[in-house]
Formats: C-alpha cells, sequence, structure tokens
C-alpha cells in the first residue's frame, strides 16, 4: 500500500486546529506555517477532505528540491514519477508562488514545470505529439518555492474545503466556513450546552456548530476534485463516506439558535440550514442584541458582529457593542466569544476579556475576545 505525503493548508493562526483534527483521524503530524504535513494512504487523503472543518485544502506533495536555476527546476521536476499520478489525458494546471528565492518569476517557474511534465509525461506513455490532449480529469499542479526549495503538489480537494455545498444565500461579508467551525470549536461548547449567535447573518456559526454537534463529516454533501483519479479509486471514497456516515450522531438533540437585526438574512440562514439538512434543528429569529435574554445556565455565544471598518459606521458599532455590554453582564455562567477588528472593544463592552486571540478574517486582522463563564457544579 503507497504512503503519500499529505499537506493540509491552514489559515494563519489555525494550525494547531488542523492539527489536531489530523491527530483525531489517527495521523501523527508536524505542523508548519500555513499547513500540517503527515503521512497516509490513498484513504487518507479522502478522509481528510471528508473529515477536516478548518483547513484549507488538501494536497499531495510529489517532490521537494533546491532549484537556484531555471535547468534544476526543470531536470528534478521532470525526475518526478509523473506517470504515477496522471494519467495520458491529463488536464494539469500549473499554479505557482515564489518567495524569497532567486527564482521569483512565478510565471517562467510555472512554465517551466509545465514543459518538464509534458516531457515526462511522453516518455512515458510513448507520445510522439509536441502537446498532450489534457481533455481527461483535473489535477491542479502547484510549484511554491520557499528560500530556494521548491516543492511540487497536487490539490485533492479542487474547490476549497470552505465550500461545504449548503450555501445558498450570503450577506455583504460572509464568515468562510472554516473559520466559523473554528470558532466553535476554540470555545468550551459541547452538544448539551444552549449554543447562541447574535449576529448570524446567514446562519454559518450556528450551521457549522450542528455538523460539529451531531459529528456530521462537513465534506460529505460535496464533491472532490480527486474523485477522479484512479489511483485514489471510487471505492475509497466510497468506504471514507460510509465511515462518515456511521460515525453521525443524527438523533443528538442540541440547542442551538441564531439572531439578527435583519429579516432578510434570518430567511437566507433558514434556507441554508434546510440545504445543510439542519432545517428542524436551528432556530433562527429576528432579534437585536440588546433584546437577548435567557433563563437557561452554562451556555455558549458566539459572534461575528459588524467591526465599523467604515467611519461613517463606526458610532453605531461601538453603542451596539455597550448595549451588548449591558444585555450580557448578568449570564455569569456563559461563556462568550467574539471576533472583531475593533481595537477598542472591551472598553466599549465594558470589561476586560478573560484570554484573547488573534485570528485572520480573510486580510482582516482580528482578535478573538474570550469571556469564561463560571463552571457547572461537579456531578456526584
Amino acid at each position: 500500500m503507497k504512503t503519500y505525503t499529505i499537506i493540509a493548508t491552514a489559515a494563519m493562526g489555525l494550525e494547531a486546529l488542523v492539527a489536531k483534527e489530523v491527530r483525531d483521524l489517527g495521523y501523527d503530524c508536524t505542523v508548519d506555517n500555513g499547513k500540517v504535513i503527515f503521512k497516509g494512504d490513498a484513504l487518507a487523503i479522502c478522509r481528510a477532505n471528508l473529515w477536516l472543518r478548518t483547513a484549507d485544502r488538501v494536497k499531495v506533495l510529489v517532490g521537494e528540491f533546491k532549484a537556484t536555476s531555471f535547468e534544476e527546476l526543470f531536470q528534478q521536476t521532470k525526475a518526478l514519477p509523473w506517470g504515477e499520478y496522471l494519467p495520458e489525458n491529463a488536464e494539469f494546471p500549473v499554479i505557482g508562488r515564489s518567495v524569497k528565492s532567486k527564482l521569483f518569476s512565478v510565471s517562467d517557474c510555472q512554465s517551466i514545470v509545465k514543459k518538464a511534465v509534458v516531457e515526462k509525461m511522453k516518455e512515458h506513455y510513448g507520445i510522439q505529439t509536441a502537446w498532450l490532449d489534457e481533455n481527461g480529469g483535473k489535477y491542479k499542479i502547484e510549484v511554491a518555492l520557499l528560500k530556494d526549495i521548491a516543492q511540487i503538489t497536487l490539490d485533492t480537494s479542487g474547490v476549497g474545503l470552505h465550500k461545504r455545498g449548503y450555501r445558498a444565500g450570503q450577506g455583504e461579508a460572509p464568515l468562510k466556513e472554516t473559520l466559523a467551525a473554528s470558532l466553535v470549536m476554540l470555545t468550551n461548547w459541547y452538544p448539551d450546552k444552549r449554543f447562541v449567535d447574535p449576529f448570524c447573518g446567514s446562519g454559518t456559526i450556528p450551521i457549522e456548530a450542528a455538523l460539529i454537534g451531531q459529528n456530521i463529516a462537513p465534506g460529505f454533501n460535496r464533491d472532490f476534485v480527486a474523485e477522479d483519479w484512479n489511483w485514489i479509486g471510487q471505492e475509497k471514497w466510497d468506504t471514507a463516506r460510509e465511515e462518515a456516515e456511521d460515525l453521525a450522531k443524527y438523533d443528538q438533540p442540541l440547542d442551538i439558535a441564531g439572531f439578527d437585526i435583519d429579516h432578510r438574512m434570518i430567511n437566507i440562514a433558514k434556507e441554508n440550514a434546510f440545504e445543510a439538512g439542519l432545517g428542524e434543528l436551528i432556530d433562527f429569529k429576528q432579534m437585536q442584541v440588546k433584546d437577548f435574554t435567557t433563563k437557561k445556565d452554562y451556555g455558549v455565544i458566539v459572534g461575528n458582529p459588524p467591526y465599523g471598518e467604515r467611519l461613517g459606521e463606526r458610532p453605531d458599532v461601538e453603542k451596539m457593542y455597550q448595549e451588548m455590554g449591558q444585555a450580557f453582564k448578568d449570564i455569569e455562567t456563559w461563556s462568550i466569544y467574539m471576533l472583531t477588528s475593533h481595537e477598542g472593544f472591551e472598553s466599549f463592552y465594558g470589561k476586560k476579556a478573560t484570554k484573547k486571540r488573534k485570528l485572520f478574517n480573510g486580510f482582516i486582522k482580528t482578535d478573538l475576545y474570550q469571556y469564561w463563564g463560571k463552571r457547572p457544579p461537579k456531578k456526584g
């Protein structure tokens, strides 16, 4: 059974979460900037794509070597076993990036890698024509140069892993599903607790919480580009999906709610939840955060409120942070997690966070402000 070096890419600050997910799947791994690296067979590629909630993509390492000249890049790329990965009619676009390397022209690196793969494929398959047909399955190759080390990978995911397949509609600034799942996983929430998102928008955070709560694989309802690859095979994908189906806890009761000031977003959130197969499990309703009340104890609130990035919006956002602080100040058993780029959040909210964690929402640098509630009494 062939073993591959598999790379799960991650947004900055989320590598530790991705590593935990990889270990939970049963694979030892190492963590690097923006990626988690582990070894596994073809089934591991399928399982990683289906299960990793917080990773961006799953790639397979084809080769890694030093390259300070275009000739080195060409020859060492050509020496890789491309016939093991690409069929004769493969469509294989090449993307690239280069950081602190002598070969800094990305477009030149891409064309050289493309040419090297073409030459190797012609040799391997005994093709006499100048170019290959490329009318088969897609195999996206990436050449990434860092400090003169070239890493050649194949992307097995296709569309990024944040595309779960349930988002029928979205608002102006939708939160990526991978980041939403990360926010839930960074809390002390368990499925038997109340979970509330008071700024739910199109419902991404509550939907991801419900998927986590019922242990539903986030990639269960979507396709992956590597499903057409003969060296993985449909049987492996079927096995991974059957495992996911067996591990799902569809009868796990959940108490999850999402509120938003905009009734149109509530309708979109409901539609997205139904697309995810969770329509009956999440309670969405129109409400302002200042009106939040609860009689329940030991719940968790997770929110991605407006940041006030535009100057005109800032006074309204700061007033809303104050109202939020007032609404939440008496729920001492609840834990509260708010993501915002507003550096004055704590002063308007009226309380210093127990802990802050730096995260990136796209290209926006944000902090996750964490307020830990009182612990429930020990049972027995």
